[in-house]
């Protein structure tokens, strides 16, 4: 079975949030965004625990996520959402994608970055 894995700029980025109304998921650690912050509005799912609180079937499903939702995942550069965006699309996802360059490209074009603190 061969997966397409859409990967896109964060000018398709925006366009997709505006447009199609897409969640932006964050998978980066909890402690990334201490340190660095995250992007606003969007939502945080660490990498480890991704399939699980997705899946409706796992004990820690949070039923955040509808299957048939524009899912777009960023981690830092790129590389862990790539492959939790493969992930996913076996899962049963069809609408998911990754952003190219992850948090930092997406900061470097001007999305609003927001303070995550300690809890």
């Amino acid at each position: 079975m061969t997966l397409i894995i859409y990967i896109l700029t964060p000018e398709e980025t925006k366009t997709r949030i505006e447009n199609e109304n897409a969640i932006l998921i964050d998978i980066r650690d909890v402690r990334e965004l201490w340190r660095e912050g995250t992007i606003e509005n969007c939502k945080h799912i660490p990498r480890g625990m991704l399939e699980f609180w997705v899946d409706p079937e796992s004990p820690y499903s949070k039923n955040e996520i509808p299957v048939d939702k524009n899912l777009i995942l960023f981690c830092a550069q790129g590389m862990r959402s790539a492959l939790a965006t493969r992930s996913l699309k076996e899962m049963g996802f069809p609408k998911v994608s990754h952003v190219r360059g992850g948090f930092g490209a997406l900061k470097e074009k001007g999305f609003k970055v927001v303070e995550v603190k300690k809890k």
